[in-house]
This record gives structure tokens, sequence and C-alpha cells, in this order.
């Protein structure tokens, strides 16, 4: 089963028309949103002009069959406690956020779908290559 995991910039880079990340989805069995990027994507809502059109889609997108949103649990804060340990003892800290997501990608054996460099930080990630779905 072919699961990935998008993070904000992979879900802007697919409203602006990526054909890559379209494509990436059309091929996906599963396609996680993590409760966090959707955080991150309603406060982006809030700071334009087109809050609600872009709500608007959100709910297209989420209502697709394939999507799943992720809410944290317990397995999802041990994940993120494991990262962030490992990023802190190496000295190479990410956004907060951005350990949620990739704790959720962990816990779920999901490939990264992120235009973000450096999720590259965290050793045993999956992360997607354009025009590949490890």
């Amino acid at each position: 089963m072919r699961k990935v995991l998008i993070d904000t910039s992979a879900y802007s880079h697919l409203l602006r028309g990526s054909t890559e990340i379209l494509d990436l989805l059309g091929r996906a069995d599963i396609v996680y949103l993590s409760v966090f990027v959707l955080g991150e994507l309603f406060a982006g809502f809030k700071g334009g002009s087109k809050e609600s059109a872009n709500k608007e889609l959100l709910e297209r997108f989420l209502r697709r069959p394939t999507v799943r949103i992720l809410s944290a649990t317990r397995e999802t804060a041990e994940v993120f406690a494991e990262i962030k340990h490992r990023l802190r003892r190496a000295g190479t800290p990410i956004p907060l956020n951005d350990v949620w997501i990739a704790a959720h990608a962990v816990e779920t054996g999901s490939v990264l779908v992120t235009f973000d460099p450096h999720f590259r930080k965290i050793a045993g990630l999956r992360l997607w290559d354009i025009g590949q779905l490890q």
C-alpha cells in the first residue's frame, strides 16, 4: 500500500497547480493530512483575502475518498519525543510543528511529501522525490 503524508508546502504546491503533486496523490492509496498541517493551513487562510474560498477548496480535498486526517495520539507523542531528542542531540533543530508532522509520517509508515529541506535532518524519515513514490 502506498501511503503519503503531505505537508503544508506540498498542499500549497497542489493549489498552485503542481502536476507532480497531483500525479503523486492520484497514485497513492492513502493520503494523510496531519492535524498540525490543518492548523498551519487554517492560520494561513486567516491572513489572506480568500479565507472562505481556501477553506472550501480544503474541504473538497478532505472529502476525497483516499484522504485521511491524522490526530495526535500517545504513539505520535512518543515518536515526536524521540525525533525531537535526536535533533536536539545532533544540534539540528527544526520547527516544532514539523517535528509533529514527521512523527505522523514515521508513525504511519508514510512517505512525507514536502518541499522543506530541513526534514532531511531526520534520520529514517522517508521523503518524496519528484516523480517517484518510494
